[in-house]
């Protein structure tokens, strides 16, 4: 009688995320390698640019894919600065090349590692389904987001100036949306006029957050407020616009 082959265990899911960033690293950097190549071996100078052009952009999504690979190790990050790098990111690899403007309105907001990468995921995702559906009517795009917290809760609302007649659909990007609100222990919520969407997250601070954050709210109120300008975001307006600069306070 043949023995039984036992199933082997079943690979956990932070061992399967790591092995899909891996790989997904391994493929851009692969094709980043063929095109450079390739630019590199042609004599036409037009083709040389536009194949140096595809390798910025490449670059580019590396960028945003690293700001939203899954964190090594459970320690606390700024949130506001983790979705300043990713707006950033976004504006030069998407949000420029479409005129759409990127407005950021954040607070220095101490957050568990893996809930911060959550809190970016649902970001990214918000003004990717806004880049996606929005219609401007010959208006400038303009996405905002913006972060705050309120007592023990933090609120994040991503909102955008485009008509939003019929854009509310279920699709499987606000399920993911739903699905990372659940995981916070907060919830979306959501509403739009003839000219604009918004998408408010809000979820509970954990213990471990509050006692960081009244840390960082107590060295605002002992110490003078220091305040650090992060160069503009590009192509936001040069007049109008609402971004606030990051106050940035010593490291936690």
């Amino acid at each position: 009688m043949p023995h039984s082959i036992p199933y082997p265990p079943a690979l956990e899911g932070r061992t399967l995320l790591d092995e899909l960033n891996h790989r997904i690293k391994n493929e851009l950097a692969s094709v980043i390698n063929l095109i450079s190549f390739k630019a590199v071996r042609t004599d036409n100078v037009e083709v040389k640019e536009a194949l140096s052009n595809v390798v910025d952009l490449l670059h580019q999504h590396v960028e945003v894919h690293s700001i939203l690979t899954t964190p090594d190790r459970d320690t606390l990050l700024d949130a506001g600065e983790q979705l300043r790098n990713l707006g950033l990111s976004m504006c030069r690899c998407k949000l420029d090349r479409m005129n759409i403007h990127l407005l950021l309105s954040i607070d220095t907001l101490p957050l568990e590692s893996e809930r911060c990468w959550r809190l970016a995921l649902t970001a990214y995702e918000l003004v990717t389904n806004a880049i996606r559906h929005a219609c401007f009517d010959g208006r400038d795009g303009e996405i905002k987001i913006k972060l705050m917290r309120a007592g023990s809760w933090v609120n994040c609302r991503v909102t955008d100036n485009g008509s939003s007649l019929g854009r509310i659909k279920p699709g499987r990007g606000l399920r993911i949306v739903g699905e990372l609100a659940k995981s916070l222990g907060g919830q979306i919520d959501y509403g739009f006029g003839v000219n604009w969407t918004s998408f408010r997250l809000d979820f509970p601070l954990t213990l471990r957050e509050q006692r960081a954050n009244r840390v960082v709210a107590a060295r605002r109120r002992r110490t003078p407020r220091q305040v650090k300008t992060m160069p503009p975001l590009p192509a936001s307006p040069a007049a109008g616009g609402r971004a606030n600069p990051i106050s940035v306070p010593s490291p936690l």
